[in-house]
């Protein structure tokens, strides 16, 4: 029977050896050609620390044989740890479920695509230990298509305008956060998209931390449709009484428009003695029209928020756990 949670926290499995003190969450959704190759090079990039650390992967529905590899590795190595979904529920989901779980003081989030160098893990949990809470991965040479970097350049703007915080890519998964940083806001991971964006606008101190960026070996998953509700999903999120400033904007905006519509009416009536009411008219239709969709969808998100809350719907449920 499948098991529903959002808060728990599990206990220590039994011969698992040293308390960690390093936490590597990592999310898994159909990579299972990249798993080992992911898992070899981590290990190889940790051991080094001479730190006592565990792997826990997340394995969000994925459907090509991922989940059997993640068994064997947890088989063969004491310190892997998995969590498999029921179905696919999300990235945010997934990390969340790692995240509850983590025991280690430091934590580190990544995606198993291979798109960032697991070698790079040790420069984030350094900059942990130079005194930040969050060590902000940031992709100084992206590998992915303008379809992708435009979209996430204005996603950025918008969490730098709504957090405050003057990093320049929320968007990377890659990062380390003192676990200190993560537990206050762990009833919000999840169903709140960008962990970082959270942490960072309750108050957390961060250093950016360049890291490697590969390009993806198969399509991304990121389609324009759902980068748009990624976008609303920001501004419901993260900017306070959005309606209240759209409303007073479409207001404003109307009004000079209006106006500026009415007055060269006239003056094209006066002066041609022909004033072009309909096509002005079906225009300014056509604009109010277009503001009051974004207005409504920006409304459904809210809406979709109170009724998974009205409902107690868990964030994800869960078919197996080993470690």
């Amino acid at each position: 029977m499948a098991r529903t949670e959002e808060l728990a926290s599990p206990a220590p499995r039994e011969g698992a050896g040293a308390e960690p003190h390093l936490s590597v969450v990592v999310t898994v959704f159909d990579e299972a050609t990249s798993l080992e190759e992911l898992y070899a090079r981590t290990v190889a990039a940790l051991e080094p620390l001479d730190t006592a650390f565990e792997l826990i992967f997340v394995d969000d529905g994925s459907t090509d044989g991922s989940f059997a590899t993640l068994e064997r590795l947890h088989v063969s190595d004491h310190r892997v740890r998995v969590v498999r979904f029921k179905r696919n529920f999300g990235q945010h989901p997934a990390m969340h479920a790692g995240l509850v779980r983590a025991r280690g003081a430091i934590v580190v989030t990544m995606d198993a695509d291979l798109q960032n160098e697991p070698e790079d893990i040790p420069k984030l949990v350094a900059a942990v230990q130079g005194g930040v809470e969050v060590a902000s991965g940031r992709r100084n040479a992206r590998r992915d298509s303008w379809g992708r970097t435009l979209p996430s350049r204005m996603v950025n703007g918008m969490l730098r305008r709504f957090t405050g915080a003057p990093i320049s890519d929320f968007g990377c998964a890659f990062n380390a956060y003192r676990r200190e940083a993560l537990v206050p806001m762990l009833g919000a991971i999840g169903k709140q998209k960008f962990t970082k964006a959270l942490v960072l606008s309750g108050g957390a101190s961060v250093a950016e931390v360049d890291v490697s960026h590969a390009p993806r070996a198969d399509r991304s998953r990121y389609s324009p449709l759902r980068l748009v509700r990624l976008m609303l999903h920001v501004l419901a999120g993260f900017w306070p009484q959005p309606i209240q400033w759209f409303g007073v904007a479409l207001g404003i905006v109307c009004t000079l428009v209006a106006t500026a519509l009415g007055i060269y009416g006239v003056g094209y009536w006066i002066s041609e003695s022909n004033f072009p009411g309909p096509l002005f008219g079906g225009v300014l239709v056509l604009f109010v029209l277009g503001i009051q969709g974004f207005i409504l969808a920006l409304i459904g998100e809210y809406l979709g928020r109170i009724q998974r809350d009205v409902e107690g719907r868990p964030l994800y449920t869960i078919d197996k756990e080993l470690g």
